[in-house]
């Protein structure tokens, strides 16, 4: 964080959603995107079923919608750099993060807790 960031207030996008069972997926990585790009502080946390955002190889072709996992891997252009995954979540689906287009810390509920209360904006899709 710079000089100039440290008057900004980090934002926390939630992204509770599967990547195709609705649009709200889309949209969450859409804003998170947006808002980056006009120069805010955006940081990430899958939780629940928004984890399967981050499964490698996805074919959303056939679902005639566009792949979530390529936007995710351009997160760092858009300098969003802290990403969060729900541990119980990834162990719950069996997940290998190795493979994720994003780079993420694993936390647990209490440390998802004192994350999101370390921050001032809140934005759950």
């Amino acid at each position: 964080m710079t000089v100039a960031d440290a008057d900004k207030k980090p934002l926390l996008i939630v992204m509770r959603q599967s990547p195709y069972g609705t649009s709200l997926a889309k949209a969450a990585v859409d804003v998170a995107l947006a808002t980056a790009a006009f120069d805010q502080l955006v940081d990430l946390l899958f939780v629940g079923d928004g984890v399967l955002q981050l499964l490698a190889g996805q074919d959303s072709q056939s679902l005639g919608k566009k792949n979530i996992g390529r936007q995710l891997a351009s997160l760092p252009l858009y300098d969003i750099n802290q990403v969060y995954f729900d541990a119980e979540a990834v162990s719950r689906y069996n997940l290998d993060m190795s493979s994720s287009p994003v780079t993420a810390k694993l936390l647990n509920p209490q440390e998802m807790q004192q994350l999101m209360v370390a921050y001032d904006h809140l934005l759950g899709l």
